[in-house]
């Protein structure tokens, strides 16, 4: 099987995970278009044999980290010139809409393993290295912010917490 073919097997899962970080379909799908872009283009960097999945998240994920410190330089330089705000997809149920706004108040290194192992169906190995921190430190970012998401929940639950404006 080709790198094309492999390449094409990957890019829903790249679309959910962008989705999710971006929270924008637009820009998770220019996301995904930067990241297999910069796949291609590196790889005769890919070790064949290896995973690809994990290398392409972790592409992803790169650009990502690196068009958001992009975005904060613009966004001080042109701090007289406010941008305006997009609307917010509309998510079809409530419950989803709130699981995934007590998601965004997770910090970083806790959201991601959640993503990639209930989003993405990844293995904890694989979401490990796509993150490239050993399986001990993943294993213990996904309890903590297991623990912290189930917490969040309750307290949406029980009216304590309005995350939806």
């Amino acid at each position: 099987m080709g790198m094309a073919d492999r390449l094409h097997e990957q890019v829903q899962s790249l679309r959910r995970y962008a989705l999710v970080l971006t929270r924008n379909p637009d820009e998770a799908e220019d996301l995904v278009q930067e990241t297999l872009a910069k796949a291609i283009a590196a790889a005769h960097t890919w070790q064949p044999g290896s995973e690809l999945r994990p290398w392409l998240f972790r592409i992803l994920h790169n650009t990502h980290v690196s068009g958001l410190r992009k975005a904060k330089v613009r966004a001080e330089a042109a701090a007289d010139f406010p941008e305006p705000v997009a609307p917010e997809h509309q998510l079809a149920s409530i419950e989803l809409r709130q699981v995934l706004e007590a998601l965004q108040e997770l910090p970083e290194a806790q959201r991601r393993p959640i993503v990639l192992v209930a989003l993405e169906d990844m293995s904890y190995a694989e979401a490990a290295r796509s993150l490239d921190v050993p399986l001990g430190t993943f294993m213990s970012r996904l309890g903590r912010g297991r623990a912290a998401l189930r917490k969040l929940m309750g307290e949406l639950r029980r009216g304590k917490l309005n995350l939806i404006a």
